[in-house]
């Protein structure tokens, strides 16, 4: 947040006045950044979240805990347990390009930093050069000045910039929040990667699983088919039961051909998830039989939310170079002062080139003051303060867009329950009334028309839970992905010229009450 323009309070406006007296006060230009402050509420949704999503058939179908005020671990994909999606993922954290991209602009964006830290420091160059040159003849100027000569030089010059309103400060505050910027958005794609691996990889368990049910419903609607047709031809059934019966054949068969391009698509973006052409990825197959739903799911409070996602804290680093860029803007109106020194020496002759009569040396101070631009000072302190209100406003939306998917992801895990227990009680009771349809048929109570119909929808009952398992493994994701997660890697602290960045950790906050 912005506050003052400048912290340079009743400094007169003679320059070297400014000069002198900045210098002893030591006072800095530029507004002073204020972090945002936690979010004005207390959960992520209207009414309070749930607790515990009773458990209902199958893998799928274990009780959740939910365990409000605890962040996320680090790895926790590994919280379902399946070594095929830990082996897709952590191929894609090798393998992806899009993070290679981010890993390079991370590097460019500390090499900008370790650059800028150099205005700090004095500037010391050396220089050696022989110059041969011929002069105007001694009639042409009165002088006895030799017409042809050699000139040998050498020395070190010295330039240095002191940081007198702290405009220095400015700029290298301005690269080291890009900077942030990078690494926060490093660790945002990482978390975007894992999530969109895992969750392409749960669909394409669930769509072999779908296409596996398909299959077999296509299997018994053509043997129901044929068993019609011989019906209507012995006179048991009329026409329309033959048409009916091959038009839910040719629905089921639609069907098919749209889940093997759906599988297809979700093999091809695997690949590319983990840096790998389509043609030369040999997909690692996962049954949603091998996942293990967490019984335990961390929630973190929102001020930790706030704090620890990597696009908010993204977003909260480009507030913070919006800022500098307005402290920038105002040293455009103050004096900027260079000091500047050089010794060495000066000879016609190598021979004499190392005699003290041969040397030579400076010492200068510069300042410059604007005094007129035709307003464009003023219009780049506007240009800033209206990128940091849009940073300002960019950050709040973040956090908005973070509020809602956690919410979204908690409602959504509670519903996936409900229609878990829906499709299961369905699917077994679908499972229920083929076994007693078998038994009736080997009694010789129903017919085998019968009996596939009932196999018919026992497979359909099938693909419904199979759709509400995986929607459940899904959503789990979205909540883990939601909630940000945890770094992959150190996040240092705010680094200072000569003074080496440290890793931080996050400690876990005290569990409290929904």
């Amino acid at each position: 947040m912005i506050s003052d323009r400048r912290r340079c309070q009743g400094v007169p406006a003679g320059p070297v006045v400014v000069v002198l007296l900045a210098a002893l006060s030591g006072c800095a230009i530029g507004p002073r950044y204020k972090a945002p402050g936690a979010p004005p509420v207390s959960r992520y949704t209207h009414r309070p979240g749930p607790t515990t999503l009773t458990g209902t058939h199958g893998p799928a179908g274990v009780s959740q805990h939910f365990h409000y005020g605890v962040s996320p671990r680090v790895r926790w994909w590994r919280a379902f347990r399946s070594r095929p999606l830990d082996t897709l993922i952590a191929a894609a954290l090798k393998n992806n390009r899009t993070l290679a991209a981010d890993r390079a602009r991370l590097m460019e964006a500390r090499a900008v930093v370790a650059a800028d830290a150099g205005i700090f420091y004095p500037q010391i160059n050396a220089n050696l050069g022989a110059l041969r040159e011929k002069a105007p003849s001694s009639g042409s100027t009165g002088g006895h000045f030799p017409g042809v000569y050699s000139l040998y030089t050498g020395g070190l010059s010295v330039s240095y910039y002191p940081d007198v309103f702290g405009a220095n400060r400015l700029v290298y505050n301005s690269a080291h929040a890009q900077a942030l910027f990078a690494r926060d958005q490093l660790l945002a794609a990482q978390l975007s990667l894992i999530g969109n691996v895992a969750t392409t990889a749960v669909q394409a368990a669930s769509y072999r699983a779908q296409i596996r049910a398909t299959r077999r419903i296509i299997a018994r609607e053509t043997e129901l088919l044929s068993l019609t047709q011989l019906q209507y031809r012995t006179g048991a059934v009329s026409y329309l039961s033959v048409v009916n019966q091959e038009s839910q054949l040719a629905t089921n068969k639609a069907a098919l051909p749209a889940l093997l391009q759906k599988l297809a698509l979700a093999r091809y973006e695997l690949a590319t998830l983990i840096g790998r052409f389509p043609a030369q990825w040999r997909p690692i197959h996962l049954r949603l039989s091998s996942l293990h739903l967490p019984r335990n799911l961390p929630v973190s409070l929102p001020s930790v939310l706030a704090r620890e996602r990597p696009d908010i804290r993204a977003a909260t680093e480009q507030m913070r170079y919006a800022n500098a860029e307005v402290g920038i803007a105002d040293a455009q109106f103050y004096p900027i002062v260079q000091i500047t020194g050089s010794i060495g020496q000066e000879s016609l002759t190598v021979g004499h080139f190392f005699n003290a009569a041969s040397t030579v040396w400076g010492l200068g101070a510069n300042l410059l003051a604007p005094l007129f631009h035709g307003g464009t000072l003023r219009a780049q302190r506007r240009e800033a303060l209206e990128l940091y209100a849009g940073a300002r406003a960019t950050y709040e939306q973040t956090v908005l867009g973070a509020f809602q998917q956690v919410a979204g992801s908690l409602r959504a895990l509670e519903h996936d329950a409900e229609a878990l227990r829906a499709e299961g009680d369905a699917y077994a009771a679908s499972r229920e009334a083929l076994r007693l349809a078998k038994n009736s048929y080997r009694a010789g109570a129903i017919d085998s028309l019968s009996l596939l119909t009932t196999e018919a929808l026992y497979s359909q009952a099938r693909i419904a839970y199979v759709r509400a398992e995986a929607q459940r493994y899904l959503d789990t994701v979205a909540l883990y992905t939601a909630l940000g997660g945890s770094p992959l890697a150190p996040r240092p602290n705010k680094a200072t010229p000569g003074h080496p960045a440290t890793s931080v950790t996050t400690a876990t906050p005290q569990r409290n009450a929904p």
